[in-house]
């Protein structure tokens, strides 16, 4: 796992807060999620990690995949719409626009995006 940013919390919930961020990212219609800087950080390194596997294509990719990503559909929407689109590109395949602070606490919300 990439993780440097403790995000506090405890291992076992940040990895499962990072596995369901990951994994609604890619099943968002759009391509878009709307979440911390920090976490959006994170989830991209992760995110990108995901799609160099799956731009792979094989048994093995699609294994690791699954075993980081929670359900079997996004995996399957992945491999075969995700991936193929950036098949040219070498890396880079998210953006992380700022969109100022919240209200509540004034944490830095950001969207991060397919390009």
């Amino acid at each position: 796992m990439a993780g440097y940013r403790k995000l506090g919390r405890p291992t076992d919930q940040r990895k499962a807060m990072l596995r369901n961020l990951v994994t609604s990212f890619f099943k968002s219609e759009d391509g878009r999620i709307i979440t911390t800087e920090a976490r959006a950080k994170e989830v991209r390194s992760l995110a990108e990690k995901m799609i160099t596997l799956a731009k792979r294509g094989d048994l093995h990719a699609r294994r690791q995949v699954l075993s980081f990503v929670t359900e079997e559909d996004v995996v399957r929407k992945l491999f075969s719409e995700i991936a193929p689109k950036y098949a040219e590109r070498n890396g880079g395949y998210t953006r992380i626009i700022k969109m100022g602070p919240r209200r509540g606490d004034a944490a830095e919300m950001v969207i991060l995006e397919l390009v």
